[in-house]
């Protein structure tokens, strides 16, 4: 049967196209694509109850709908306001937006740590994005910053609540993926925070995935803290057939060594498939995985620096120099210096890496 389903025609930043009644202005933007679609640090599509809480999406209305074309008074969150037919939707191309975000940014960076050089979420952060696009050089803000103390939400999982934004995202995550939610958000006004009830562990089988959804690095995987740099890594699409999830992750991968395994993510940097904490945390050798090949990453992303899809090796020199000769090991440093075992594996060291786990204990 032919689908009669009526489509309602919006604009955006000046580009026309028709959506289904009770599609999101975000969700329409997305469709168009590039700068068009409005930045979201709290919305997440997957997780229902989502939005409206960072403010960061806020677009100008300058049409209501063909029926009435009075523009709406102040602007909206265009995660939670569904289009009308003959709506015309300014982003990047009205001033009061730009300037309303850059005042958002500025005020998710007052209390802000700057823990960028020391942050496991450095280079793949979707506020260090949005402070680059629109956050200022210095800050006004005068006052003492607000602390908390690092606490482990069991075994695999540090929380930073210093570096925490308040989106619920990780909290929306774990309502509808686990049984029982052992999180929230306690306290009030500028004292919440994203705590457990007298430091009860996240041990649900999915837990892990409030990692992925967190957009800054106030949730990070203990497995991997202060291993490596996302940028020196290789990332790989792999799956394995897994009895819990569907087994279809990223590896981060530098040679041989996987140093963490995170959920694949679409283009908004989204969840593609929940995984669990089995293929998450436990599987870390390549020969755990069918490795299906190169992740596309995009060339705008400080992760594209070690990306080398479409590269082809240089050629090795020295057996054309030593006339067809390959060259030879004349001393294995490892044997002779007696100090660092060669068979030590950054990836898997529980914990930060230190002097004592290279000291040859033979």
């Amino acid at each position: 049967m032919p689908d009669d389903k009526k489509l309602f025609k919006v604009t955006i930043d000046n580009i026309t196209i028709e959506v289904e009644p009770g599609t999101s202005i975000l969700n329409a933007a997305r469709k168009i694509g590039g700068d068009v679609a409005p930045p979201a640090m709290c919305y997440y599509s997957k997780l229902k109850g989502s939005g409206g809480k960072c403010r960061t999406c806020l677009v100008e209305v300058s049409q209501g709908s063909t029926a009435d074309p009075r523009p709406m008074p102040k602007l909206v969150a265009s995660c939670r306001t569904n289009v009308m037919d003959g709506m015309v939707v300014k982003n990047i191309t009205s001033e009061k937006v730009i300037d309303a975000r850059n005042g958002v940014v500025e005020f998710l960076l007052i209390n802000h740590p700057l823990d960028c050089p020391i942050c496991d979420q450095a280079g793949e952060c979707d506020l260090q994005d949005l402070s680059y696009e629109h956050g200022t050089e210095g800050t006004r803000f005068e006052f003492v910053r607000r602390t908390f103390e690092k606490h482990d939400l069991g075994p695999y999982i540090q929380l930073h609540m210093t570096r925490c934004i308040l989106c619920y995202r990780c909290v929306f995550a774990a309502d509808q993926l686990t049984d029982k939610r052992q999180h929230g958000i306690l306290d009030r006004g500028d004292h919440s925070e994203i705590a457990t009830y007298i430091k009860q562990s996240l041990d649900h089988d999915f837990i892990g995935n409030v990692i992925d959804v967190c957009p800054v690095g106030a949730l990070t995987d203990k497995t991997f803290r202060f291993k490596n740099r996302v940028w020196f890594l290789k990332p790989q699409d792999a799956h394995r057939d897994c009895p819990r999830c569907a087994g279809k992750v990223r590896l981060w991968t530098r040679g041989e060594e996987v140093f963490r395994v995170t959920a694949r993510r679409d283009q908004w940097g989204e969840v593609e498939d929940w995984i669990c904490n089995e293929c998450r945390f436990e599987k870390k050798k390549a020969s755990d995985w069918v490795i299906e090949g190169p992740t596309l990453i995009s060339r705008h992303s400080v992760i594209s620096a070690g990306h080398y899809v479409g590269m082809k090796m240089p050629r090795e020199p020295l057996p054309e120099v030593m006339g067809g000769r390959k060259p030879k090991l004349l001393m294995d440093i490892h044997s002779v210096s007696e100090v660092n075992d060669p068979n030590i594996d950054l990836s898997k060291i529980e914990g930060p890496a230190h002097s004592t786990d290279f000291v040859n204990k033979g």
